[in-house]
């Protein structure tokens, strides 16, 4: 009975080594995340800065609603996985009990005595001896998995509420972010747009290499003052939007059509900035793009953003790094297809595509020149 035992033990096999961050303790934390945002937007109406305040908000829940989503999707797979574990264990488990159930039921003196005589006995002993710690440990390596799948459970039954004070969250800093942005008169002007000379531009363009050529004839030279020099910035510009290139500089699509530009797959209702302090020289819809704002990060460089469902500022306003420029469309997915999408082991889906072109004087030039792509 006690060799068996051992070998039941061994069985079972080695623990398996756990990660830095369990998947509950994930989850848990970016619930902290998203706690922490809900308190940014309360304290931003009060904020000297709202536009700043909202924003640093907005991108707070952003990245909490990612962090929890990617931590549920982690404690749905790591409970698949102690649930098939414990499964494919049930036999050895209630042989394992009934070996315990038998050594706590037989008196410890019976329970050493062997039929070959006092040479059996002391080898039982010595047997039983290292077979007890592996049984112990087995037991509590089996009481850590339940109490584990227990937590994970845990975390999932709050999610649903969690998931939805998020959304509604993210939802309520970007309106208020849209409002705030309306009302902002503290942004420098370096250029007066001229309506009319824009209108005949939008009129007889009928490419966006056309447009991007002719709009610095819509305000001529502009003064270089507040331009940060571009060898300051080349190459170190972070994307204006959490996103994955979906394609890259003048790479073929799956219709054989390739752009002077890259395609970013984005999420849903997801907050674009700059990613540098630039003048917008335009803003607005344009041919078959959407909406498409321009930015002008130094002098005769032009970044162009194409795709967005809500574009922020006016022509001429010099901004800050980081600020907001737009928001992407599309539909955030309930909280219901959110938690069968991460059961499933899904992470989120970057469903909208925002096309970003970079120009150095007239010409279109690889975004990877200016943006760390990788």
């Amino acid at each position: 009975m006690i060799f068996r035992a051992l070998l039941i033990a061994v069985a079972f096999g080695a623990a398996p080594a756990w990660a830095e961050q369990s998947p509950a303790q994930a989850a848990l934390a970016a619930v902290d995340q998203l706690s922490a945002a809900a308190t940014q937007l309360e304290q931003a109406t009060a904020a000297s800065d709202q536009v700043a305040a909202l924003t640093e908000t907005v991108r707070g829940y952003e990245s909490g609603m990612v962090a929890l989503r990617d931590g549920l999707r982690r404690v749905a797979i790591r409970q698949q996985v102690l649930e098939a574990e414990l499964d494919g264990k049930r036999d050895a488990v209630a042989r394992l009990l009934g070996v315990l159930e038998t050594m706590g039921r037989a008196p410890a003196p019976l329970l050493l005595l062997h039929p070959s005589g006092p040479t059996g006995t002391a080898r039982s002993g010595m047997m039983l001896a290292e077979v007890t710690p592996a049984l112990q440990a087995e037991v509590d390596r089996l009481r850590d998995q339940l109490e584990e799948v227990q937590e994970l459970r845990q975390v999932q039954d709050g999610a649903a509420e969690t998931l939805r004070r998020g959304l509604d969250g993210a939802q309520q800093a970007r309106a208020a972010l849209s409002a705030a942005i309306q009302d902002r008169t503290d942004l420098p002007l370096r250029f007066a747009e001229d309506p009319v000379q824009t209108a005949l531009l939008l009129a007889s363009t009928e490419t966006l290499d056309a447009f991007a050529s002719g709009l610095a004839e819509t305000v001529g030279a502009l003064p270089e003052d507040a331009m940060p020099p571009a060898d300051q910035v080349k190459g170190a510009l972070r994307l204006p939007v959490p996103a994955r290139i979906v394609w890259r500089f003048n790479e073929e699509d799956l219709g054989g059509m390739s752009r002077p530009g890259v395609v970013l797959g984005v999420q849903p209702r997801s907050l674009v900035t700059t990613p540098v302090a630039a003048t917008i020289r335009f803003r607005g819809p344009l041919l078959d793009f959407g909406n498409v704002i321009i930015l002008e990060p130094a002098a005769d460089v032009m970044i162009i953003l194409a795709g967005l469902a809500e574009v922020f500022g006016e022509a001429g306003q010099v901004l800050p790094p980081g600020a907001p420029i737009g928001l992407m469309g599309g539909e955030v997915p309930p909280v219901d297809e959110i938690l069968t999408e991460t059961t499933q082991g899904g992470s989120p889906r970057a469903t909208e595509s925002l096309y970003l072109e970079v120009r150095e004087g007239q010409s279109p030039v690889d975004p990877a020149t200016w943006f760390a792509l990788e």
